[in-house]
């Protein structure tokens, strides 16, 4: 327990001698007095609720100060939402305050979802993240094919992220799980309870879809990408147009699966490139396969091409700075 009988309050002399060191004055919290029957004074509220002439504070008008706000009997009177303190206020369980549901306290969930999420995953390392549907079951074609692709990454060294939740998702994290690779899943909040699935090694939940996108393309070396629908979309666009703007460095997207993938592709080189919307170079950002070894070499040929890239800046640095 704390060492109460040694510590001063701000009345107290200081001991052995010493000047206190200037501060901020704070004034000692006391508990408010119990509720008294009205009286008629000089300071009665005009709407009937009286407040006894000094509270303790030694001002001897009324007045409660909280934090830089002092309140005249009145305002406490009028203002009746700060006539309790706020430890009180803090340490309240009753309904639940509407500051929750406030833009500036949703900013602050917000800054812990990116502040959780990069705390787990910087040490990842090499990793590439695999997207699809959740609606996929064991025994589709499509889930047999990421889960193999997931364990040939895995036996590559490298770790294998996904949404966390069922279908294409579960099938990835299954095969880097079973090959012994770091299974990675970062699941997002619904309103249907979307449960993170049992082959899941590090699990990071999410509120919102913004956070947990920034975690798929920060921490991955490259995108495959198995059939899906708008969230699948939603993700493989959203990494087209980073790639596209500049806002990253290139790396593989690949697309699995010929036969669904053909006419979103044949569609973009008509209708995008024909009117103008896209070059016939961004189509150059995607590659399609149906080999997962084929997609395995796509997938990881892209961190070998950024280390290549490291290496040469590297001496390229190390050579200017001798120079000097």
């Amino acid at each position: 327990m704390p060492k109460s009988h040694h510590r001063g309050n701000a009345g107290d002399q200081p001991a052995h001698g010493k000047q206190a060191r200037p501060g901020p004055v704070v004034a000692p919290v006391k508990t408010p007095p119990a509720p008294q029957a009205p009286e008629t004074s000089d300071h009665a509220a005009p709407n009937g609720h009286g407040v006894p002439n000094g509270n303790g504070n030694g001002n001897g008008h009324g007045r409660r100060r909280s934090g830089r706000v002092t309140y005249e009997p009145k305002a406490q009177a009028i203002l009746t939402t700060h006539a309790r303190t706020e430890d009180e206020r803090l340490l309240d369980t009753g309904t639940r305050p509407a500051f929750l549901d406030s833009d500036p306290w949703r900013s602050l969930r917000i800054l812990a979802e990116f502040v959780e999420g990069f705390d787990a995953l910087a040490s990842v390392g090499k990793a590439v993240t695999i997207f699809g549907s959740a609606r996929t079951r064991e025994g589709d074609p499509h889930y047999a094919q990421a889960r193999e692709l997931a364990a040939n990454l895995a036996r590559e060294g490298f770790a294998v992220i996904t949404g966390g939740g069922p279908g294409i998702m579960e099938a990835a994290n299954r095969g880097c799980h079973e090959a012994g690779g770091l299974s990675i899943g970062c699941n997002i909040e619904l309103p249907h309870e979307q449960s993170v699935n049992q082959y899941v090694d590090l699990g990071v939940e999410f509120r919102y879809f913004f956070a947990r996108k920034t975690m798929f393309v920060k921490y991955a070396d490259a995108f495959a990408i198995f059939p899906g629908g708008f969230g699948t979309l939603d993700e493989l666009f959203e990494s087209l147009t980073l790639i596209q703007t500049g806002k990253i460095k290139h790396f593989p997207v690949v697309l699995i699966g010929r036969d669904y993938w053909t006419g979103l592709l044949a569609w973009l080189r008509k209708e995008a490139v024909g009117s103008g919307t896209i070059a016939v170079e961004d189509l150059d950002l995607l590659q399609i396969t149906d080999d997962m070894g084929e997609a395995c070499r796509l997938l990881t040929a892209g961190f070998e091409l950024r280390a290549e890239e490291a290496d040469r800046a590297a001496k390229i640095g190390g050579r200017r700075s001798t120079d000097k």
